[in-house]
């Protein structure tokens, strides 16, 4: 809890930058253990609700049209952030909204942009929580001269499973997000993408990823009702098969994935196929050991159809050796699996035991892939995006552009 009260308050960070997330502190409700919509004077949340759910909201308002409803869901789902711009809404409905709902629960309560284009935001909450959201862009090729953008979403404040090499993992945990907290973070990110970068006939965000903050198979109830919100073609329309949800392996939240969808594509951060390792490097998986995840991956294989892929954040001389590989392609054999190979994203201060973590050395990381391709596997490399300012894959969670890095802080107009 200490390190979660100093990245509220902006001194978990790196020593030499200024801090540019305003500081923000957990309200004692939060504290206590009860629901964030104490802080809001417990006034339900439109962004959090699906179109059935509105429509049931909205029954008790004599004298509105049921298919009002449907307006509003379609009109937060193109980023009104207020009532007021709903201008096709008669205003007497506008006034009496803003006395029954809140909007959105969220505040952005700052923004940095790297310069390859990627944005993180800091998102506050009504309790005075803080949860970082990605904006990933991606080259596109010549041919499309324009770029693709991935939404980078966090499912918890903070995260239980305290993983060594992630800052997240550092901070412990607070919370569960609501799915209107989740749904906010996948808005205000889409209201970021410049029009004129969006090919024609295409969304402005192409691809969803839930590896942001947090274990999402442990927050599935609001993680899944998030989705089912965005995926409603009567708002965002969401394609299923365009988002990833990346789990440390909980087997049960697995089973629920391949039981009850939503379906979506899966991804398992294995980091090291060798029980004993994996333990130390993640110990809040202990409880699921590798054959029974392994067994959960299968079914979710079978039943759901969806190819999984395997991410191993690659730590200079610690999983990157023979023995390494041959363990990850005795555990990918059977599951038609694909390998994403991420060379650990530096956080200052993580540590493995007695010693400081590392990136691995291209050369590691070169005869790493070409050991799992020589066992049959397919492999790919992650492209590293947002490290300077602390947005790549295991950063989140209040670290800051050191001096002289390729960070440029700025605000955006589209946030104030």
């Amino acid at each position: 809890m200490q390190k979660f009260q100093n990245f509220w308050n902006g001194t978990e960070t790196n020593p030499s930058p200024a801090n540019t997330f305003p500081e923000a502190a957990p309200s004692a409700a939060v504290l206590s253990g009860a629901s964030p919509a104490a802080d809001r004077g417990g006034l339900p949340v439109l962004s959090g609700m699906s179109l059935s759910e509105l429509e049931a909201a909205l029954a008790g308002f004599a004298g509105t049209d049921p298919y009002r409803a449907k307006q509003i869901f379609a009109r937060i789902a193109r980023g009104a952030s207020s009532f007021d711009e709903m201008t096709d809404l008669p205003r007497p409905l506008r006034r009496r909204l803003g006395k029954t709902f809140f909007l959105r629960g969220s505040r952005v309560s700052g923004a940095m942009e790297d310069r390859d284009g990627t944005v993180k935001l800091a998102l506050t909450l009504a309790d005075g929580a803080v949860v970082e959201t990605v904006l990933l862009r991606a080259p596109a090729g010549k041919a499309e001269g324009r770029g693709r953008f991935t939404a980078c979403l966090s499912s918890q404040a903070g995260c239980p499973l305290g993983c060594v090499f992630c800052k997240t993992g550092s901070l412990g945990f607070l919370r569960n997000l609501e799915a209107s907290e989740i749904v906010e973070q996948f808005l205000t990110l889409a209201a970021l993408v410049p029009p004129g970068e969006v090919s024609p006939g295409q969304r402005g965000i192409s691809r969803i990823v839930v590896m942001g903050m947090g274990e999402p198979l442990l927050n599935l109830s609001s993680l899944r009702k998030a989705l089912e919100i965005l995926c409603d073609p009567a708002g965002s329309g969401f394609s299923r098969r365009r988002i990833t949800i990346s789990t440390a392996g909980i087997c049960g939240g697995i089973m629920e994935l391949a039981e009850k969808g939503p379906e979506t594509e899966l991804a398992l951060s294995l980091t090291s196929a060798r029980e004993e390792l994996r333990r130390r490097l993640m110990p809040g998986t202990a409880g699921n050991s590798l054959a029974r995840i392994k067994e959960a991956l299968g079914v979710f294989r079978t039943r759901r159809g969806r190819r999984i892929t395997l991410e191993a954040v690659l730590l200079g001389g610690i999983n990157t050796g023979g023995k390494d590989a041959r363990a990850f392609v005795n555990f990918a054999r059977g599951l038609d699996a694909v390998v994403n190979l991420i060379p650990w994203n530096p956080v200052p201060g993580l540590r493995f035991e007695e010693r400081a973590l590392q990136p691995p050395s291209p050369k590691e990381t070169e005869e790493f892939r070409l050991m799992l391709e020589q066992g049959g596997l397919k492999v790919t490399r992650r492209y590293r995006r947002g490290r300077g300012i602390g947005g790549a894959c295991g950063q989140l969670g209040g670290i800051l552009p050191n001096q002289g890095d390729s960070a440029a802080v700025r605000a955006f107009p589209s946030l104030s």
